[in-house]
């Protein structure tokens, strides 16, 4: 709930109003001012949220390498992330978080990592998954092509994985368990409009590899 007001604020903030184009000059400057004071409101309100979950996750002893930033930090800091949008109203990033366990540090950062990439994926599949159907029922594709994207869609989630290229980790965290061995915890980010291209792309060429034309119906009539 919390995730879906503050999406709310942030587009109300960035959304544009077509009257806003007749507002006078001193208008649009109380217009702006009030719009920093809720921005500043609402780094408030994250920067608030993000130490109470800093300091949760560090009663359940998770903490951050030597000269890394401090957790505090690092929540903060993809909490911002998470709800920032474009000007369209749109997120700017994708967040992906996983956790794993190894005998060695690095053995379960590298399968945190994965495991967070395919979270951030996994976003995106169901995202373009209904996007597409949205789009098929409203151009109305004969039922065999349709039927053959939809396929070719739900089945696409290791391809956007793949195609999705380097992240950027904003949290990494771990702590050592009673049989000594780690667990890490990682949240990644990728930008949002970059990930899609890359996930429609790769979906495009999974059509045009099963020789079909359909990859044509999705740039034709869908858009892409």
């Amino acid at each position: 709930m919390k995730k879906i007001l503050f999406s709310i604020l942030i587009a109300s903030l960035f959304t544009v109003n077509p009257v806003q184009a007749q507002l006078t000059k001193a208008q649009q400057k109380e217009r702006s001012e009030q719009v920093k004071q809720q921005r500043k409101e609402l780094d408030k309100k994250v920067s608030k949220d993000a130490r109470n979950e800093a300091k949760r996750l560090k009663k359940e002893g998770w903490k951050v390498t030597p000269g890394s930033l401090s957790l505090e930090k690092q929540v903060d800091r993809s909490m911002l992330m998470q709800y920032e949008l474009d000007e369209s109203g749109y997120p700017l990033y994708v967040i992906g978080q996983a956790m794993s366990i190894g005998e060695s540090y690095d053995a379960a950062k590298m399968q945190a990592l994965e495991l967070a990439r395919q979270d951030a994926a996994s976003k995106l599949h169901i995202e373009i998954t209904a996007l597409v159907e949205t789009s098929i029922a409203n151009e109305q594709l004969p039922e065999n092509e349709a039927a053959s994207i939809v396929k070719t869609v739900s089945a696409s989630k290791s391809l956007i994985s793949q195609s999705l290229g380097r992240v950027i980790t904003v949290v990494e965290a771990y702590r050592e368990l009673d049989n000594k061995n780690k667990e890490v915890l990682v949240r990644v980010a990728y930008n949002y409009k970059m990930a899609m291209e890359s996930a429609k792309k790769a979906i495009r060429q999974e059509l045009e590899k099963n020789g079909t034309d359909l990859h044509n119906e999705l740039d034709s009539k869908l858009g892409w």
